[in-house]
This record gives C-alpha cells, structure tokens and sequence, in this order.
C-alpha cells in the first residue's frame, strides 16, 4: 500500500439501532477491520443517541482517520421508518404499485419531511421536495398518502 492511501481518512456509512450498538456485526467488523476499537465507538454512539427511543434505526457516517481516531455524524431515521410507524406496519409490501399496506395522511408526511429538513444533506433542499421524496417512499413501502 503507498503511504498517500494510508493517510486519507476513511468514511463508512453504516444503519445502528440507537442506544444499542455493540461490538458486534454490523459495527464490529466494519471498524475491526479498519484498526478502530469498536468498543470505544459503542460508547460514545450510544451515549450520544441516549434521548432517542432504543432501537431506532440510526444512519451514521462514521470518518476514520489515518491515526485510527474517529468522528461520527448521526443522521435522522430512515423515512421508511417512519411512515411503517404511522401506518401502524411491521414492513412494506411485497409488490409496490400493486398492494396496499397501509395509510398515512398527508399531515404525517409533512411532519416526516420537516424531521429529515433537519438532516445537513437535505437542509438546502424545500420542505415539498423532502415530501414529495417522502411519498414516492411510501409508494415503494404500499403505503398510500391520504388527504
């Protein structure tokens, strides 16, 4: 390996459970492998997603640096998430387009859209585009979006 490719920080991206991360698959082997101790990663993810209800599935990106310190961002659920959530489902369908689920009304996708706003990735982004990419989620999850 050439000393450039060992200098540059790593990003992994990777779905934790708030409150419950552990040194085990997924997050063990994915920091094991780049030399970061995962306990000390556990830690501090779920120290840091204590407020938030235990088991919420957390996006994270985690950059690792050349020394084998890390940082980490945390990101706002999945909306797929939340509209299972609302729609009072355990999954989507099988077959989008095709199969209805559930319902959530348009209100609950208003308030989906102003939680993922606050994501640094969608912050440029109108409230009518996070919704809008909110329905085609629903779409694809058979959940259809009621007035």
């Amino acid at each position: 390996m050439s000393k450039s490719a060992l200098q540059r920080s790593q990003v992994v991206r990777v779905l934790i459970s708030a409150g419950k991360a552990a040194p085990t698959p997924p997050v063990g082997p994915i920091l094991g492998a780049r030399g970061v101790k995962s306990m000390d990663f556990c830690k501090e993810f779920n120290a840091r997603t204590a407020h938030i209800e235990p088991g919420v599935p957390t996006p994270t990106l985690i950059t690792i640096q050349p020394d084998r310190t890390f940082t980490f961002v945390t990101k706002t659920p999945p909306a797929s998430y939340f509209l299972k959530k609302a729609a009072g489902i355990e999954k989507g369908t099988g077959k989008p387009g095709h199969e209805v689920v559930g319902t959530v009304s348009l209100k609950h996708v208003y308030e989906i859209a102003k939680i993922k706003a606050t994501d640094e990735h969608l912050k440029h982004l109108r409230l009518e585009a996070i919704a809008s990419t909110v329905i085609g989620t629903a779409r694809t999850l058979g959940v259809q979006v009621v007035p």
